[in-house]
């Protein structure tokens, strides 16, 4: 009788990141089973055995991106809203296809697939405590307004300058900067 083959979490980590490291080289709709199952030096059976199929590997590929993004905020968000709107930049420079990928849509286009629910939340979360903690006594949609200002102003510049978009006369760094010290007066910090 055959031994079951066993996939264990080392090979699904290296499938996770070989897949975003070829969507990341190759684009998105260039990638297969069988290029991730080969760099990853293993078989598309493994993949299926682990994943199902693509939609869920690219599934996984998504929520691991956010877990990935939502330790980068939640490690910075002690130091406050300027701290957490620098990580944000730093995670999506760091990781300018996976960003797009997380926040464009661009996978679904190609691939029907889309976080599993309830992946990102963790990512806003510190946001949302620290709006909350620079308005103190405000209602609950009062904050959700203002995180979803905030959020559009930090990704907003963020996917500007990850697009290549030209800055005449002026840096991405020094406009960065110049948001995230007119948010912090906004919210009175």
């Amino acid at each position: 009788m055959a031994r079951p083959i066993v996939h264990d979490e080392t090979l699904r980590r290296s499938l996770l990141d070989t897949a975003a490291s070829l969507i990341a080289r190759d684009g998105a709709a260039s990638v297969s089973l069988r290029s991730i199952a080969a760099a990853a030096g293993t078989s598309t059976t493994a993949v299926y055995s682990l994943f199902g199929g693509k939609a869920e590997l690219l599934t996984a590929v998504l929520d691991d991106g956010f877990a990935s993004f939502a330790a980068s905020q939640q490690g910075a968000a002690a130091a406050g809203l300027e701290a957490l709107g620098r990580a944000y930049r730093s995670w999506a420079l760091e990781h300018p296809v996976l960003y797009g990928l997380m926040f464009g849509g661009s996978l679904a286009g190609q691939v029907p697939c889309r976080p599993t629910p309830g992946a990102a939340e963790p990512s806003i979360a510190p946001l949302f405590s620290a709006v909350a903690a620079a308005l103190p006594g405000a209602a609950d949609d009062e904050i959700a307004s203002m995180v979803g200002v905030v959020w559009g102003q930090v990704h907003g510049l963020v996917s500007l300058e990850l697009a290549g978009a030209p800055a005449a006369g002026w840096s991405w760094d020094a406009s960065y900067d110049a948001a995230l010290r007119q948010i912090g007066r906004t919210l009175g910090r």
